[in-house]
């Protein structure tokens, strides 16, 4: 059983982690971020319109966008 997402404008999850080698390919790392002023939210609006993203993560300095697929990634 999964809950649903939380309320609010991210609907990503925030897990981009998954082991899946499938899913490693339709991962987008994105470095070098200011992360004290581009928030997730910031990073799902610029990256979603190359695909559906399933995941976002933001840490210091870097974050990572997942696909639904790795067309989208490579996008």
């Amino acid at each position: 059983l999964t809950s649903p997402p939380p309320p609010g404008p991210s609907m990503a999850s925030n897990v981009t982690n998954k082991t899946d080698p499938r899913s490693l390919n339709s991962r987008v790392f994105i470095g070098n971020l200011n992360t004290l002023v581009v928030k997730k939210s910031d990073v799902e609006a610029i990256f979603s319109k190359y695909g559906k993203i399933v995941g976002c993560s933001v840490h210091k300095g870097f974050a990572f966008v997942q696909y639904v697929n790795e067309r989208n990634a490579r996008a």
